[in-house]
């Protein structure tokens, strides 16, 4: 980390230190309240489209709540959850690895000056080009969960170190499960271990993934004394000692959190106390990237039906917003100005700006009078938003403008 101070480290890292950067003080508001404040400065600043606002000193105080939780475990970014460049820059300034799986993730955390042993190839299922290319740049540790995925490593890359990834327990009640799609199940581990074994493929640790806002987190005890079972099964093989247990990815900032990092603390002593040299790593997406972002909208259309409101916004379900669809994503979206005390509300509905009738934000939903050319503001916009969108309609997400921001 260089600087004086991780703010400083942030402000002069590749994909922030080119930016400009936009100053603002919480000082008495709630710090939604002093974003909305800088965000009515930029749209009085003649902006007519949809934008976003990055807090990169939100990233920060989240980074230091993550090591002050989880001192142990290497925070190492997904970058499939936001891939703005300065987020992985300042997260790379601030010593944070990374969680790839492509060939154009990868690209982007190079592009970045990371040093290729700093990234997870953490995919289960690769296109042999993308294990091609990871093996041209140095990219040499993945996940794995099947025999065929040995077999194409080996010929594709055969210097690369292994992690099997095992499915998780089941009951956590996450919001995405992601166990239906990976992760070995217990009896396919010894197989596994074998297969790796007889091609000569040295298998490093373990990964597993709860699923993503995993309510339950007595499953992340499961989940690791089941890792410590595939340690031991791979030492009763005779292979080398396993060296890295990555923990996945899922953690939503928070209490919720806090609750879990006690939870894995404990049973990182429990089953991987007497084991030192073991590296514990995590893939947080949505923990580093959902709270730091906001995004207004602009109001673009409307239609009066008695008391009823209907409003058109520039940025819709298959633009950011398809983090509704996608994640599981609520959204309370509240207008941009200075609210005015006693204002009547009325009950409304909130387009998106595509031709296609699913393309609604809320129903139902109460808001005050708006006029075309207000603004609604959506919170917690960071996680599966820019990343997932599209161009249906001719609507680009790519258009959407963020800008830079930190508070102090």
């Amino acid at each position: 980390m260089v600087g004086s101070s991780p703010m400083q480290a942030v402000l002069v890292a590749p994909g922030v230190k080119d930016k400009k950067v936009l100053a603002f003080r919480r000082d008495a508001l709630k710090e939604k309240d002093a974003v909305a404040a800088l965000m009515r400065t930029i749209a009085a600043g003649g902006v007519r489209s949809a934008f976003y606002v990055f807090d990169l000193a939100r990233v920060v105080d989240l980074y230091r709540g993550w090591r002050r939780a989880l001192p142990g475990v290497r925070a190492c970014y997904a970058v499939k959850c936001n891939p703005e460049p300065a987020l992985l820059g300042a997260l790379a300034a601030l010593g944070a690895g990374f969680d790839c799986a492509s060939r154009r993730e990868i690209e982007a955390v190079l592009a970045l000056g990371v040093q290729p042993g700093s990234i997870v190839y953490a995919n289960p299922c690769k296109p042999e080009a993308h294990l091609e290319y990871a093996a041209e740049v140095g990219v040499s540790l993945a996940t794995y969960d099947s025999e065929e995925e040995v077999v194409k490593v080996k010929r594709c890359h055969p210097g690369c170190e292994l992690i099997l990834r095992i499915k998780g327990p089941d009951g956590g009640g996450a919001r995405v499960d992601l166990g239906t799609k990976y992760g070995a199940h217990e009896d396919e581990v010894m197989p596994l271990l074998r297969a790796a074994q007889r091609e000569g493929l040295n298998v490093a640790g373990v990964s597993f993934h709860v699923g993503s806002g995993a309510s339950n987190t007595d499953v992340y005890r499961g989940a690791i004394e089941a890792a410590r079972g595939v340690f031991d099964a791979a030492a009763g093989l005779g292979m080398p000692p396993m060296r890295v247990l990555d923990i996945g990815g899922g953690f939503m900032a928070g209490p919720a959190f806090d609750e879990a990092a006690a939870v894995i603390n404990a049973a990182l002593e429990r089953y991987f106390g007497e084991l030192p040299c073991v590296e514990v790593i995590g893939e947080p997406g949505r923990y580093f990237a959902e709270t730091a972002f906001t995004m207004a909208a602009r109001v673009i259309g409307k239609r009066t039906r008695g008391e009823v409101r209907e409003y058109w916004i520039d940025d819709g379900l298959y633009g950011t917003l398809s983090c509704i669809p996608m994640d599981h994503y609520v959204p309370h979206p509240r207008p941009l100005a200075v609210p005015r005390a006693g204002e009547k509300t009325y009950t409304s509905t909130v387009f998106g700006p595509t031709c296609d009738s699913l393309d609604t934000v809320v129903t139902g939903y109460q808001l005050p009078e708006m006029s075309v050319g207000d603004w609604l503001v959506f919170d917690d916009m960071g996680a599966y938003t820019t990343a997932s969108g599209s161009n249906f309609n001719g609507f680009s997400t790519s258009d959407i403008k963020t800008y830079l921001a930190y508070s102090s």
